[in-house]
């Protein structure tokens, strides 16, 4: 069974950061990537950072340079930092793991207050 645990969300003003984090546990095996995707509200789920183990991260066009991704491998842990929030990131955020399957966790919701 694998699982993984997000924290981090909550509600901030625009201008304000959060940062997200997310733990894999279980029988997940050797990851590939992690990553972050987020719905907002009457949307489709769109990627918004994820980061392979090789090469540099892949960001949205739309939180390039406010929003940084990282890892701690040692960890199963992925991050985002997200600085400069805007009412548009609102939404709810996923972890996505990949190991060989990929793996989506609960979801965590951020708001952005304008």
């Amino acid at each position: 069974q694998v699982q993984l645990v997000e924290s981090g969300g909550g509600l901030v003003q625009a201008g304000g950061s959060l940062k997200l984090s997310c733990t894999a546990s279980g029988s997940i095996g050797s990851i590939n990537a992690m990553g972050w995707y987020r719905r907002a509200p009457g949307k489709q789920r769109e990627l918004v950072a994820i980061k392979s183990n090789s090469g540099s991260p892949d960001y949205a066009d739309s939180v390039k340079g406010r929003f940084t991704i990282s890892r701690d491998n040692a960890k199963k842990t992925v991050y985002l930092q997200m600085n400069s929030l805007k009412p548009e990131d609102t939404g709810v955020y996923y972890c996505r793991v990949i190991a060989g399957l990929g793996y989506w966790g609960q979801g965590t919701q951020v708001t952005v207050s304008s």
